[in-house]
């Protein structure tokens, strides 16, 4: 049944008000510059507090007077050593070195160009977004077919609710509702029905969108000299130059979830089909992979869950994406689903930016119990702390709730297992003989899981526990596990070398970056009490060190340099090195900053530095007299050196010192 005028306009109208590009009101009250304007990047920066928009993507905590911390979402640790920078706006990780300011930061969490990440952060704080620029066609041509696709999933997400309300979606309807989803629900998850036609979706994209697009978008299939192709994939895109070819809609009579970023927006579709007959396909089809949807990157249901995984500190991890609905309508709110595979490294570590503390509970039939151990393993490579749910057998989450109700699922939850008290009793199921060949079976069974463990201590209380309870020596099992520990030292992330540095230099730096830091009106550096002059850091360190040269030859000399001679009221502090070593130094440096710099701070770190310098030149004077047949004037002219700079490192503080020894 074709859709009527009345449900066509709805459709427009709905897709109308849905369409991001349209938003131009600022929701958060902010104010911008022309979106034409070259300074939009600076005055969306300027508006942009990056402890909120990474706080979209990592937990953190307040760590002091202006820093945040986390766990990195760039490298797997246990210890929080990445940091926000409140007032000077940037981010910095101990770890792994990653640096940067806040459009540096959604690159490298979403994986996107510099426009895209303007574009998300723009997004974020309703801010309409002018026309980007790119650096090359290629990124200009791949950036473009991602937003487009993303600005496709749109309208057909409307179009598929707009079905499902219409007479021709009773059926999905009735299927819903013995599934026991109210309407609340089926509104927060989007959730439609795609007609059992071919033409309507395509024929309502058209409207807004060229062919090659939709044929990109997943979304539809064609018959391509006799053969089907599916959208989305090369072979697609390869056949869509057969301009004959008439596209058709891939997903036809099937109720429709849509698959969201953690973002919140649309990038793909699961159809289960209400066909029974034999033509009916699969009972799950997904949308292929596309520019914007990658399986292996997503976990469904993360936008709507990441706040509550954040308050209770732990996300439950089920297989399906009906599994993960009930759950969720049933009142646990931090649950996301696999969608049905075991999790991916870059799965874990997008979970990991919420939360390290899961509850995985997979169906516990023999795939599932084999995904569940999959999945576990992963998770305890990059260092979750898991438990395991087992229902009964028979039960999903999904009929477990609708049959026993969400008290008897959320007493589930407290009584899920421990990680390895799960594999214990697995590998003492499948192998239940107490003779010596069940024990070793049972022991080559869970040494792949220990070995994954990073620390050596909790490996060591592993070996023990399994030992007690699988009845074999304790010595045996941690010989074996000896070669798990050589092993992962040699992938350990290690922190980047960088030159030593000292305390006194650490100071100046601070001092120097002072005169371009994004300070906040209670942060400001305010003159001292009895002084005619406002105190300038930036001004007495670069007095200092320009008029004595201090920093020559010092670990932090290209540092200081860069500093000296591009700091300007207007720049971005972290932008002036022209070094990765040396942003990634400056970065560590600001973020340890705890004390306010004071006039006595800075003095006491240039006399400090007097004395390295004195001291310095003190040994080449030295090194200089013990050359063999030195002429006498230069010889006299070393020795007098020599006494200037030792009464120099007597009284440092003496300018006249300080002075002739430059």
């Amino acid at each position: 049944m074709r859709l009527g005028w009345l449900a066509r306009a709805a459709f427009v109208f709905t897709t109308t008000l849905l369409r991001p590009h349209n938003q131009s009101d600022l929701r958060f009250g902010l104010t911008m510059t022309s979106p034409s304007s070259d300074n939009f990047k600076e005055s969306l920066k300027q508006q942009a507090d990056i402890v909120r928009i990474v706080g979209d993507y990592v937990k953190l905590r307040k760590a002091g007077a202006q820093n945040f911390s986390g766990l990195c979402p760039f490298h797997s640790e246990k210890t929080p050593s990445f940091s926000v920078h409140a007032a000077r706006q940037f981010f910095h990780c101990f770890g792994c070195g990653e640096s940067g300011d806040v459009f540096t930061f959604v690159q490298k969490a979403e994986n996107v160009t510099f426009p895209e990440a303007v574009r998300v952060i723009a997004q974020k704080l309703g801010v309409a977004m002018p026309k980007v620029t790119f650096s090359s066609p290629a990124e200009a041509r791949d950036a473009q077919l991602r937003m487009a696709l993303l600005d496709v999933h749109v309208p057909a997400t409307a179009f598929f609710q707009e079905c499902l309300r219409r007479p021709e979606g009773a059926n999905a309807r009735e299927y819903l509702k013995g599934r026991g989803l109210d309407a609340a629900t089926i509104e927060s998850f989007q959730i439609g029905y795609a007609p059992d036609s071919g033409f309507l979706l395509r024929d309502a994209l058209r409207r807004e969108f060229g062919e090659d697009l939709l044929r990109e978008s997943g979304l539809f299939s064609w018959k391509d000299g006799g053969q089907a192709v599916a959208g989305g994939s090369k072979d697609a895109r390869t056949a869509g130059a057969a301009a004959s070819a008439a596209i058709y809609s891939k997903f036809r009579n099937r109720v429709m979830f849509p698959i969201r970023n953690d973002q919140g927006r649309v990038i793909g579709f699961t159809g289960r089909t209400l066909a029974t007959d034999d033509k009916a396909g699969p009972k799950y089809l997904n949308s292929p992979e596309t520019a914007i949807y990658s399986k292996s990157r997503i976990l469904f249901n993360l936008d709507l869950a990441k706040e509550a995984i954040r308050k209770l500190e732990y996300s439950i991890i089920v297989e399906g994406q009906m599994d993960c609905i009930s759950v969720y309508a049933a009142g646990f709110h931090n649950v996301i689903a696999s969608s049905g595979t075991a999790f991916t490294e870059l799965q874990a570590k997008l979970l990991g930016r919420f939360s390290k503390n899961v509850i995985v509970n997979f169906d516990p039939d023999t795939a599932g119990a084999r995904a569940t151990e999959r999945t576990l393993g992963l998770l305890i490579e990059e260092e979750f702390n898991i438990r395991v749910l087992s229902l009964d057998a028979g039960f999903d989450p999904d009929l477990f709730i609708r049959r026993k109700g969400k008290d008897a699922y959320g007493a589930a939850l407290k009584a899920s297992q421990k990680y390895f008290d799960y594999l214990i009793d697995r590998a003492r199921a499948q192998f239940p003989a107490r003779n010596s060949d069940s024990k070793v079976k049972a022991i080559n069974h869970l040494l792949p899981h220990i070995q994954r463990v990073p620390s050596r201590i909790v490996r060591d209380e592993l070996a023990l526990e399994i030992s007690q309870k699988l009845g074999i020596d304790s010595t045996v099992l941690r010989q074996e596990l000896k070669h798990a520990a050589t092993n992962r030292a040699a992938t350990k992330v290690k922190a980047p070398t960088e030159s030593q540095i000292t305390g006194a230099e650490r100071v100046l730096i601070r001092a120097l970056a002072s005169k371009t830091q994004i300070q906040s009106a209670d942060t400001r550096t305010t003159a001292r009490e009895g002084t005619d002059e406002e105190f300038d850091p930036a001004r007495q360190a670069a007095f200092a060190l320009q008029s004595e040269q201090l920093y020559e030859g010092l670990g932090a000399q290209s540092l200081i340099e860069a500093l000296l001679g591009g700091a300007s009221e207007d720049a971005d502090v972290m932008e002036l090195p022209k070094t990765d070593a040396d942003r990634r130094q400056l970065a560590a440096i600001l973020m340890d900053e705890e004390e306010e710099l004071t006039p006595e701070m800075v003095e006491g770190a240039v006399r400090a530095l007097r004395r390295i310098y004195f001291r310095r030149r003190l040994e080449e004077v030295q090194m200089g007299l013990q050359r063999p047949g030195i002429p006498l004037q230069e010889r006299q002219a070393l020795l007098h050196e020599k006494v200037r700079f030792k009464r120099a490192l007597m009284d440092p503080g003496l300018a006249d010192a300080a002075s002739q020894a430059s």
